[in-house]
C-alpha cells in the first residue's frame, strides 16, 4: 500500500487533486489508532497527516487552542493540563479497547466524535469545535468557523466534520474551546443495584438541582475484579452505580452530602474523592472493563445510544439474550456492550432490539472478517440516508476520501 506523507496543507491539496485525476481513493490516517473502526476501505493508498502536528496557537486566557490535525491528543492534553484546563467533553482514548499502542490525534478525535461521561452536561466534540481548515474532495482548501462563537453566522459548517470519520474532508487545522478544570471532584457510589434500580437512581440524580456531571452503572460481573482504575472500588464484581459532582471544594462537598440524602432510598452511598474519583471515571470513559488485553478482549464491542429512560431495559435484554456484558453511561443513554464471539457479532439481535427502543448501534470492535459481513454503523432510514449522501457528495463527489468506511460493500 502506498503511503503519501504530507508536510502542510498545500501538500494535502496536491495529493487529493492527484487522487481525483487518477480516480484513486485515499485512506486518511493520523497515527492509525482508530483504523479498525468501520469497514475496510476501498483503496490501496494512504494519506498520512501525522507530520501536521504543531500547536498553532494557545491562548489560555481566551480558552481557545488552535492545532494541526495530526497533533497527538495525549500531548495536547498535557499542554492544556499545565494551565489547569481541559477538553470538557472528555475525549475517549480508544487504544485500550482496540488494543493499539498509538494514542489518537486531534483530527481523529474530531472525526470520530467520541465523547466521555461529561457528554450529558458539556456536550460532545462538535460543541467545542469553533473552526477548522480542511481540504475537500474537490482538492480545494476551505475554512469554516472562527476563533470565537460570535464569529459564526448562518450554518456552522465545521460541525459537519465532527463524527464524519474522514469522509467529507481532510482536516489540516482545528480550533477548539477549552475549559478550566474543576477544583474538586466527588463521586457517590451505590453498590448492589440492579439495572432498573440504577436507572432510577441516575435519573433522580440527573434531575436534581445538584449539577451532576456524570452518571454511570456497571452491572454485577465476574470479569471485572482486576479492571484497571477501579482499585478497591471493584469489590467482588458487584454492581456499581456512580455519580460525579465537580466544582469548587466547598460546593462539591456540600452537593455530595445533599445528593447522598436524596439517594438514601437506593442505599447508603460512599463518597470517593479527587484522584480515586478521576481514575474511576477514566475507567468508564475508556471502557477498560472491555479492554483488548482483558478477560473480554476477544469479544466484539458495541456502542449503543438510546433514550436514557430505556437504557436499563435495552441493556438487560441484550445481556440476557446474548450472554454478554454491558456498561451504562450518560445516565443510561449510552450502552457499551461486549458480547461472546459470533459470526455476525450478534448484529441481528442488536439491530432489532435497538431499533425497537429508538436507538442506534455502532460496532466499535470486531475482527475484519466480521466487519465485512455486517453493517458497522447503524443503517439509516431512507430519507436520512439520501440526505447524508447529498451532504457527502457536496464535499467529495467522487468519493475519494475514506471510501467505504461508513458503508459496507462500497464500490472500489
Amino acid at each position: 500500500m502506498d503511503t503519501l506523507r504530507v508536510r502542510d496543507a498545500k501538500d494535502v491539496e496536491e495529493v487529493v487533486r492527484a487522487a481525483i485525476a487518477s480516480e484513486q481513493p485515499l485512506e486518511i490516517v493520523g497515527r492509525g489508532s482508530k483504523r479498525s473502526i468501520g469497514h475496510a476501505m476501498a483503496t490501496n493508498a494512504v494519506l498520512d497527516v501525522s507530520a501536521l502536528n504543531a500547536v498553532t496557537s494557545y491562548e489560555p486566557n481566551e480558552l481557545i487552542v488552535t492545532l494541526q490535525a495530526g497533533a497527538p491528543v495525549a500531548d495536547v492534553l498535557s499542554l492544556i493540563d499545565a494551565k489547569n484546563q481541559q477538553f470538557a467533553f472528555e475525549p475517549v482514548n480508544t487504544a485500550p479497547l482496540l488494543g493499539t499502542s498509538a494514542s489518537g490525534t486531534i483530527g481523529g478525535m474530531i472525526a470520530s466524535g467520541l465523547a466521555g461521561p461529561r457528554r450529558i452536561r458539556a456536550g460532545g466534540a462538535r460543541d467545542h469545535l469553533l473552526g477548522a481548515h480542511a481540504v475537500s474532495g474537490f482538492g480545494d482548501s476551505f475554512k469554516t468557523g472562527g476563533k470565537v462563537v460570535k464569529n459564526v453566522t448562518g450554518y456552522d459548517l465545521c460541525k459537519l466534520l465532527a463524527g464524519s470519520w474522514g469522509t467529507l474532508s481532510v482536516m489540516t487545522e482545528v480550533t477548539l474551546k477549552v475549559m478550566p478544570k474543576p477544583e474538586a471532584e466527588r463521586t457517590l457510589l451505590l453498590r448492589g443495584l440492579d439495572d432498573a434500580a440504577a436507572n432510577k437512581a441516575m435519573t433522580a440524580a440527573l434531575g436534581s438541582p445538584f449539577d451532576v456531571s456524570a452518571a454511570a452503572h456497571l452491572p454485577k460481573s465476574a470479569f471485572r475484579a482486576k479492571t484497571e482504575g477501579l482499585g478497591d472500588v471493584a469489590g467482588e464484581g458487584e454492581a456499581l452505580t456512580v455519580l460525579r459532582l465537580e466544582g469548587i471544594t466547598a460546593s462539591a462537598g456540600h452537593r455530595a452530602g445533599s445528593l447522598r440524602e436524596l439517594l438514601a432510598p437506593f442505599g447508603t452511598a460512599e463518597v470517593i474523592e479527587d484522584a480515586a474519583s478521576s481514575a474511576l471515571w477514566t475507567t468508564i470513559r475508556d471502557v477498560l472493563p472491555f479492554a483488548a488485553g482483558g478477560a473480554l478482549g476477544a469479544w466484539p464491542v458495541w456502542r449503543i445510544v438510546c433514550p436514557p429512560a430505556s437504557g436499563a431495559a435495552l441493556g438487560a435484554l441484550l445481556a440476557r439474550e446474548t450472554g454478554g456484558e454491558v456498561i451504562y453511561d450518560w445516565g443510561g443513554g449510552l450502552i457499551w456492550a461486549a458480547m461472546p464471539p459470533a459470526g455476525d457479532a450478534h448484529a441481528a439481535a442488536v439491530r432489532q432490539r435497538t431499533n425497537a427502543f429508538g436507538g442506534h448501534a455502532t460496532l466499535i470492535r470486531a475482527a475484519e472478517d466480521v466487519r465485512r459481513e455486517v453493517d458497522v454503523f447503524h443503517p439509516q432510514a431512507p430519507g436520512v440516508a439520501a440526505l447524508s449522501e447529498r451532504v457527502r457528495a457536496s464535499f467529495d463527489p467522487k468519493s475519494i476520501l475514506n471510501r467505504g468506511r461508513l458503508t459496507r460493500g462500497a464500490p472500489a
